[in-house]
Formats: C-alpha cells, structure tokens, sequence
C-alpha cells in the first residue's frame, strides 16, 4: 500500500509541472535572434505580423519557422521560412513566429 502512495504523490508532481509548463506565458515562447520582415527588425519575435505590404521579403534570422500566409491574419496555408532563410513572396501578407 505504501508504494501505491508514492507512486500517486509522483504521478500528481509531475502532472502539476505538466500543466505549469503549459500556463506560464512569456518570453520562452518567443524566438532567438531576429526576423526582418520587408527590412524592419523584430528582436525575439512572437506571434503574428499582420497586414504587411507585398512583396514581402522575409529574412528569418531566428531559431524558430517562420510561417508566411497570404491572408492579413495569419490564417490558412503558410509558406515556411527555415532559420537562417530567406524568402520572398509577391502574395504574403502577414507572417507567424
């Protein structure tokens, strides 16, 4: 019986650091390095960048995909820029990291 209770405190622990791992936003989720997109430059970029003028040009100087789609939304099939690409595109209009 007594191997059972530790077993459960185990189990219980991790799934506690499971589900912390999951709730804690931040800059974790951010990239390292730095995207420019049409010559800006984002620094640890995060998220959606929307309504970009085309052409767009993408240099992904990160260690993450960049993601290119042809919506303002970041929505629907993307083109993917691998770290250290670039890629340009007459059609993206906003990019996701």
């Amino acid at each position: 019986m007594r191997h059972r209770h530790h077993i459960s405190k185990a189990l219980g622990a991790m799934a506690a650091t499971l589900a912390l791992s999951f709730a804690i936003p931040g800059s974790a989720s951010a990239a390292s390095g730095q995207l420019v997109l049409n010559g800006r430059v984002f620094t640890n970029p995060s998220g959606c960048y929307r309504n970009l003028n085309a052409p767009l040009a993408v240099q992904n100087r990160t260690t993450t995909t960049a993601f290119v789609h042809s919506t303002p939304d970041c929505t629907g099939p993307a083109r993917t820029v691998a770290p250290g690409q670039t890629f340009a595109d007459s059609a993206g209009r906003s990019v996701r990291i």
